[in-house]
Formats: structure tokens, C-alpha cells, sequence
């Protein structure tokens, strides 16, 4: 396919889901169209999200997102500390995509880390740490602006941007197409992803 043939609408939609979701979408060249964090509106409950949020979080998602869309979703991490709240808001999305007559494909959390080569962890061998959130935030943020020059105060939006380039390069490759980003740990990424597709 060559880039005429590509319809000049079309995003590469990355989502990553939580109660503050990040929503970024690229164009085939990777441009940034669309970089926003969106957050359910309603009355608050205590360690979750509620029923008024949800459906808003729903709302504004369903907003955002364009027919032809190629979207990729971050899937919930196994273990996740707070997995009620996590199932409600991954399922209500999945729903809304759905709604939206589009389909996605997922992506687990250490994949969108390996994709910029983050690997969790600090120190020398014989005395590693894990990283906690806030460091781990950090590493993401100073990765994605040494792999892409992208920047964005926060965190949500910086994943989504990881997520939807990994959607663009995933159709690339669909595509046979160069891809924009060919680190060997970026490829695997994307073949991991084709290979379930």
C-alpha cells in the first residue's frame, strides 16, 4: 500500500485506561492530531469510581474516537492493586469502542514499557530496585522524549502516546510499510501484537 492509497483521516487512537484516561491519536506519519486526558465527572466514592463517572469517562471517550480509527488499548495488569475499579473502567471502554462500531487491539503494561525500552527497575546487577509509581513515571516520561522528542505533563497522556505509536507502527507492518520506530525491542513489540491479531 502506498501512502496515497491511506485515507487522510485515519488516527492511530492509543488509550490508557484508568480513572484519569490518556487518549492520544497520530496520523500515518506520526503527528500528533489529538492528546488529551479525560476524566469522569460525578460524584466521587471512596478507592473507586462512580456509576455517574464511569458513564461520563464513557461519554467523553466516544466523543474523542472517529470512524476508521485503528485503536490500541493498554489491557489491565495482572495483579492490579485495585481491580475492581480497573475491570469497570477497561470493560466500559472496551464497551464504548465497541458502541462506536470499531474494533482494538490490546496491549499489556510491560509491553508499552519495553517499548521504550523501560524495564522497571534501577541499580547494578547484585543490587536492583524496583522502581515505585512515581519513579517509574519518570523513566517513562524521560524515555518517550529521548526515543520521540514528545513531552507532556502527564503521565496518562505520555503512555497513550507510547500506545498509539505502537498502533501506528503496528499497521505499518500489516501494511508493509516502513516503520517510524525499528529498535529491535520496539519490533518485537509489534510482532508480539501481530502475531495474536
Amino acid at each position: 500500500m502506498n501512502l496515497l492509497e491511506i485515507d487522510p483521516a485515519m488516527r492511530f487512537v492509543g488509550i490508557d485506561p484508568a480513572t484519569t484516561t490518556g487518549v492520544v491519536a497520530l496520523d500515518i506519519e506520526g503527528n500528533v492530531l489529538l492528546q488529551t486526558a479525560i476524566r469522569g465527572k460525578g460524584p466521587k466514592v471512596a478507592g473507586g469510581i462512580s456509576t455517574p463517572q464511569l458513564v461520563s469517562l464513557q461519554n467523553q471517550l466516544y466523543q474523542l474516537l472517529q470512524s476508521g480509527d485503528e485503536i490500541l488499548k493498554e489491557d489491565a495488569a495482572p495483579g492490579t492493586q485495585k481491580g475492581i475499579t480497573t475491570g469497570m473502567i477497561h470493560g466500559n471502554l472496551r464497551t464504548i469502542i465497541h458502541r462506536k462500531g470499531l474494533g482494538f487491539n490490546l496491549i499489556m503494561p510491560n509491553a508499552v514499557k519495553k517499548y521504550v525500552a523501560v524495564t522497571g527497575w534501577t541499580g547494578e546487577p547484585g543490587s536492583k530496585r524496583r522502581l515505585k509509581d512515581k519513579e517509574k513515571k519518570e523513566a517513562m516520561a524521560e524515555a518517550v522524549e529521548s526515543h520521540f522528542g514528545y513531552t507532556h505533563p502527564s503521565n496518562d497522556v505520555v503512555d497513550a502516546y507510547i500506545i498509539a505509536r505502537i498502533a501506528l507502527n503496528l499497521y505499518r507492518m500489516r501494511e508493509y510499510m516502513p516503520l517510524l520506530d525499528t529498535q529491535p525491542y520496539q519490533i518485537e513489540v509489534i510482532e508480539s501484537i501481530l502475531n495474536k491479531a
